[in-house]
């Protein structure tokens, strides 16, 4: 597979804790390569079938969006999304934001499906995609398009314009924490 479809770098352009909303855009980009290798897993196994890269390929997916993902969504969920739904917020941005807790609902119940396929491919219990399969994977990835869309363009630039620099700070500190980049 490595040699038909490049696998994406884990490398994103380095940003650290101190610059809370740099280290969400990396996670976005992050989720955006792991997503263009599902795609490209996808194609890859119906044109070529699995190989060791395409099961390697597999348990990238399943690690970033098991891993990475859930953190990623906890740190909105503590620190983006409650300064945008005080009452002095606008209507629009408000529900925006329940729009967007409710796409981190609905992205874990489809992740739980669509991490099935991916698992079997990666352990060589699975040697295609089914029809179904490739549904879910679809749906799975379709669902972050409209939410990163939307964080980019409104949610992060609104609430950092809320956030003030010590706030920002403690948000970089606690993100760390929660992945053990740092002690409490």
């Amino acid at each position: 597979m490595t040699s038909r479809v490049a696998m994406p770098g884990l490398r994103t352009p380095s940003a650290g804790f101190d610059q809370p909303f740099e280290m969400l855009a990396a996670c976005h980009e992050r989720v955006m390569r792991t997503l263009d290798l599902l795609q490209r897993l996808q194609a890859y196994v119906a044109d070529q079938g699995v190989d060791d890269s395409a099961r390697q390929a597999a348990r990238d997916v399943l690690r970033y969006f098991d891993r990475a993902a859930p953190l990623h969504h906890q740190d909105e969920e503590l620190h983006v999304f409650p300064p945008l739904l005080r009452p002095a917020s606008d209507a629009t941005t408000q529900a925006v934001v329940r729009q967007l807790q409710q796409d981190h609902v609905d992205m874990a119940a489809c992740w739980a499906l669509a991490r099935q396929p991916l698992q079997a491919l990666a352990e060589g219990l699975q040697a295609v995609f089914s029809a179904a399969d490739s549904a879910v994977l679809q749906r799975f990835a379709a669902l972050y398009d409209q939410h990163l869309q939307h964080e980019d363009r409104l949610i992060y630039p609104a609430a950092r314009a809320v956030l003030d620099a010590p706030s920002q700070q403690s948000m970089g500190r606690e993100m760390a924490v929660r992945r053990g980049a740092e002690k409490s």
